[in-house]
């Protein structure tokens, strides 16, 4: 049993040499492909994929009755549970419809949606709503719309609770572009060109039945070497006759 573990071992430290060492002999292509695919992939990124902007704005779920002053961790879960509530009625039509007409925008309430996010921030009763948009201004104008039609909206809807603007629309980060990601699709390319390298190469290693290396013929014949044929350059040959 020790003999075959031994043997195994000695089985798995020559394929992983033997790996090593193929990838050794083929470390000038496999960097050069890698580095074309990165370098490919991010001028895609940087110069041919339109960038996006986002905009957003924050409403707050209020569960308390106006003869409170306290609120409870009763009526905390209850504006959670009405913030996703909220979230679903903010991108139905009776939101979607009025913002498209108030601004007068050339699109459906389906497009419309694809292109908004409503979401909880953190299980809590605020809400955030996000547009994302290749015009920085464009997105910042509908949330804004938005914000401004679904509090009556919703108030109609549920009848239970408010909800109030706490952050109105603004174009976040600073501006900047929120898409796409040059350097995580630079990244991608690579790994994409390095998959690619290393499937090729094995495949072109392990479909040749040649020998290459004195090791080669003693692992697959098991058999001994008894002497080697040199390689000899014939026009040198010819020229020390």
């Amino acid at each position: 049993m020790m003999e075959e573990n031994r043997e195994r071992t000695s089985e798995r430290e020559i394929d992983l040499r033997s790996i090593l060492n193929l990838l050794k002999r083929h470390i000038v292509p496999l960097l050069l492909v890698t580095a074309l695919f990165a370098s490919g992939f991010y001028v895609y990124s940087r110069f041919f994929i339109s960038k996006k902007y986002e905009a957003s704005a924050t409403l707050i779920v209020n569960n308390m009755s106006k003869s409170k002053n306290i609120v409870n961790y009763t009526e905390v879960t209850a504006a959670q549970s009405l913030a996703d509530v909220y979230s679903i009625i903010i991108k139905s039509d009776k939101v979607m419809v009025p913002v498209i007409e108030n601004l007068n925008l050339d699109t459906t309430p389906e497009m419309l949606k694809k292109s908004i996010t409503v979401s909880t921030v953190n299980a809590t009763q605020v809400i955030s709503v996000t547009m994302r948009d290749v015009d920085a201004n464009y997105a910042k104008k509908v949330v804004a719309e938005i914000v401004k039609v679904a509090p009556p909206v919703i108030q109609k809807t549920v009848a239970a609770g408010s909800v109030k603007v706490i952050s109105p629309a603004r174009i976040t980060h600073s501006g900047a572009p929120v898409s796409p990601n040059n350097t995580r699709n630079a990244l991608i390319g690579a790994a994409i060109g390095l998959v690619i390298t290393l499937v090729f190469i094995f495949i072109k290693e392990f479909s040749n039945n040649t020998f290459k290396t004195e090791e080669d013929v003693t692992n697959s014949l098991g058999i001994p070497i008894l002497g080697i044929i040199p390689s000899v350059d014939t026009k040198t040959f010819n020229r020390s006759v």
